[in-house]
């Protein structure tokens, strides 16, 4: 019968570091890590829920996917390179296919993206499964929620509402939209991109909870306003039948889990955006978010999700 240490090292143990800043991994009380001259250490944590960020039936290896991916997106939002992770596991028992294969999607994503997992610890309870990430980032370079300046251009990576609608299909929407579950299930976060805006963006954050509730956290945070131009938002075009099918055309707005960048940049930067990236709005010196539509602008006050709400 597996222990809580042999479990450890059967599924989780890696054989050798991936970083030379990774000094000591499992095994001891503490971790150990060297932190470069000349860097700064990103540290952020998020936890997964059974029944509030994941259905019971979820797959295991798609969910130790999205649990590292969440973690390694707030990095990218900082413009942090991932570093090493802690892994903390509440397990109501020990199912060793379900760790097989959790810790198969954890640790493929992990290899990607050269993070090593250092330590952690594992209990009895209901399913929580919980993450402490840490990156790099030279001194002073950090991408932050407080910086944007009015006449910056909103910018986000990839598609809005993807995941939103991946989510709408397993709670019974119908549609085929296969791209937009897998986006639920397995988000990437944009590593590459937010090491490409440190010297370009003025002000970052990664749309976990909808881009109306994380694009207002910049918004607070700079004291600042925005206006949105609702045609120029980057949708799919199963993402734009469901509006059409629904009239829900706020869904993508305000849904969570899409795990893209949304940032900010002079206009003096704007060449060096990167491709992948979609001009969708203006900072303004007016407070609050204004959202253009097709011969109006209308004030938007829908927020992101918000557990205790």
């Amino acid at each position: 019968m597996l222990t809580e240490f042999s479990l450890i090292d059967k599924f989780f143990k890696q054989s050798t570091p991936q970083n030379s800043e990774t000094r000591l991994g499992i095994g001891d009380d503490c971790a150990l890590l060297s932190i470069p001259n000349g860097y700064e250490l990103a540290v952020t944590t998020d936890t997964m829920v059974e029944g509030v960020h994941f259905f019971a039936d979820a797959n295991p290896a798609q969910l130790g996917h999205k649990l590292l991916a969440v973690n390694l997106s707030d990095l990218a939002a900082m413009g942090a390179k991932p570093l090493a992770v802690t892994l903390a596991l509440t397990l109501p028992r020990i199912d060793e296919i379900w760790l097989s294969e959790f810790s198969e999607g954890f640790l493929k994503l992990a290899r990607r993206y050269n993070v090593d997992l250092i330590g952690g610890d594992t209990t009895k309870g209901t399913l929580i499964l919980t993450v402490q990430a840490m990156g790099l980032v030279p001194n002073g370079q950090a991408l932050k929620r407080s910086t944007a300046q009015v006449g910056d251009i909103i910018y986000m990576t990839g598609l809005l509402g993807e995941a939103g609608l991946g989510l709408k299909i397993k709670q019974g929407y119908e549609c085929h939209a296969a791209n937009a579950v897998a986006r639920f299930h397995e988000p990437m976060p944009r590593i590459e991109t937010g090491l490409a805006l440190r010297s370009v963006a003025s002000a970052c954050i990664d749309i976990s909870d909808g881009l109306v509730g994380d694009l207002g956290h910049i918004l607070k945070q700079s004291g600042v306003g925005a206006c949105v131009d609702f045609d120029k938002l980057p949708l799919s075009d199963d993402v734009k039948s469901y509006i059409e099918n629904t009239g829900d055309e706020f869904m993508p707005l305000v849904a969570g889990d899409d795990y893209e960048l949304c940032f900010t940049v002079p206009p003096k930067f704007v060449h060096r955006v990167p491709e992948n990236c979609t001009a969708i709005g203006i900072i303004e010196k007016e407070s609050g978010l204004r959202l253009k539509k097709p011969g109006h602008i209308e004030t938007f006050t829908a927020k992101g999700y918000e557990h205790f709400s």
